[in-house]
């Protein structure tokens, strides 16, 4: 069995943008920040790092996503990644991985907390393992 999930909390790095395609649904785009800070060992400062994720969400989340998340906004997203190849007119080959979203809680703010949840396919992943060990 594979597994291929994600979670992340951080913050609306860009405002959403949202497309409609030609068939009707909508898909959303934005990008979420979050932090990895650490102690250097050999200086003893400490460092942080930020990492940008692409999220997309389809249809009735997307809608949501693009309704009521701004840049600044803190968020709670799973999902699955997606790899996707572009080529450019140069010929340049581009590589990119995105967080294809199936859920989302918007966190804190002013804004009333919301939870939204888009049904898609889903794999049959289990939530828990009935011995109560980690699956992996």
């Amino acid at each position: 069995m594979d597994l291929n999930r994600i979670t992340l909390i951080g913050n609306v790095s860009k405002d959403p943008e949202q497309t409609e395609l030609p068939s009707g649904a909508t898909v959303t785009r934005l990008h979420v920040a979050t932090n990895h800070s650490w102690k250097d060992s050999k200086t003893g400062e400490k460092k942080e790092k930020v990492n940008f994720h692409t999220v997309i969400a389809w249809n009735g989340l997307g809608n949501t996503m693009n309704t009521y998340l701004k840049k600044g906004d803190r968020m709670y997203v799973e999902g699955r990644l997606d790899n996707r190849t572009v080529e450019k007119d140069d010929g340049t080959v581009k590589y990119y991985t995105d967080i294809v979203a199936k859920r989302m809680i918007m966190l804190g703010g002013k804004k009333k907390v919301e939870e939204s949840t888009e049904q898609v396919q889903e794999e049959n992943v289990p939530e828990e393992v009935s011995d109560g060990k980690a699956p992996f």
